[in-house]
Parts: C-alpha cells; sequence; structure tokens
C-alpha cells in the first residue's frame, strides 16, 4: 500500500436529511462508538493526513476540536453538491465518504487516491452502481460546481459527467452499503458485530 498517512485530507460528509431513515443517522449508535458519525471518523482519521467533517451544524459531541468541522455555507438548501463547494474552496485535492459507508476498506481508497493523479474526480463504482460520494475530487471542479448551482443543478453524476474523471471498478460484496432506512442500519449493525 501507498504511503500512510495519505497525502490529502479526509472529509466525511455528514450534512443530509436522513429523511429514508426518519432521524439523523449520523447520530445513530454503531458498533463500539455512540454514533455512526464518531465510528466512520475514528476509523478514517488514522489513515489521512487530516480528517474532517462536512455538516450543515455541530452536532458532534464527541470532537473537541472545531477545527475538523466544515460547515456548509448555505444552511438551506441539502445537496452535497454545496458541501463539495465548501470543502473544495478549502483544499486543492481531498478524499471524500459519506457517513453512512462504514465498510469501504482502506485498501479501496488507497486504490482511489492512487488513480487520481490526472483527474479531477475518481469515483468508486461496485456491480450495482457508481457511488459519486467515495472518491477524490480536485479544486478543478469547482468552476462547474459553480456554474451547476447558478443553473439549480445538485446532481452528483453531472458534475462527474463533466469533469474529467475515471472510474474505478471494485466487487467487493457489501463494502459500499450505504445506510439509508432502518433495515440497513439492522444490516450493517449484523455486519459490524
Amino acid at each position: 500500500m501507498s504511503q500512510i498517512p495519505f497525502k490529502i485530507p479526509c472529509v466525511i460528509l455528514s450534512g443530509g436529511k436522513s429523511q429514508r431513515m426518519g432521524e439523523d443517522k449520523s447520530l445513530l449508535p454503531f458498533s463500539s462508538s455512540n454514533s455512526l458519525i464518531e465510528y466512520q471518523y475514528n476509523r478514517l482519521k488514522p489513515y489521512f493526513s487530516d480528517t474532517f467533517i462536512s455538516s450543515k451544524t455541530n452536532k458532534f459531541l464527541f470532537l473537541n476540536d472545531t477545527s475538523k468541522i466544515i460547515l456548509d455555507e448555505n444552511k438551506e438548501i441539502y445537496s452535497p453538491i454545496l458541501a463539495l463547494e465548501t470543502v473544495l474552496k478549502r483544499f486543492n485535492k481531498v478524499f471524500i465518504i459519506t457517513v453512512d459507508t462504514p465498510f469501504v476498506k482502506i485498501e479501496t481508497i488507497n486504490e482511489l487516491i492512487k488513480n487520481s493523479t490526472n483527474y479531477d474526480v475518481v469515483v468508486a463504482r461496485d456491480r450495482d452502481k457508481i457511488h459519486n460520494l467515495c472518491g477524490v475530487f480536485s479544486k478543478e471542479c469547482l468552476a462547474i460546481i459553480n456554474n451547476m448551482i447558478k443553473n439549480d443543478i445538485h446532481k452528483i453524476n453531472y458534475l462527474i459527467k463533466n469533469s474529467k474523471y475515471k472510474i474505478i471498478d471494485f466487487e467487493k460484496e457489501d463494502e459500499f452499503l450505504n445506510i439509508n432506512e432502518k433495515k440497513e442500519y439492522e444490516k450493517a449493525l449484523n455486519i459490524i458485530k
């Protein structure tokens, strides 16, 4: 594996509405952690030069260092594009992952970072779909993002298709399990046992 910690920062997106869950999924207990976000943050922190959480508000009781929280500039609209805009104003290149994908392996992250040298966006794909918010994003995307926001376009796939991008295929079952609903949360709890 390449040098650990990775030379780019990691940002965990944790500012969604959690509508399908019916409550803030980032704050649900997970494994031996008090919350899913605490689990994801502590799991990834040793592997990166720096690790941050992107959110609408500071709701993270476990995190004493508030400099690790990147608050969205736009508080009213829930959109990962707006979160990416805020993040990419701060970093030249960053690994992005969502709070609700706690099983993405470090080897997978390494593969994505390793392949990001000549691309503005590098994301993962498994047998089912492209995981638009599991990958490396560079500041070169900002012009496209600004144009998207001006035109009220909030689809990450639009950003990817209009960038210099690469998609990396992975075959690992359940690695990209996305915890959106109660049944997925129960499945994730069973896996983590």
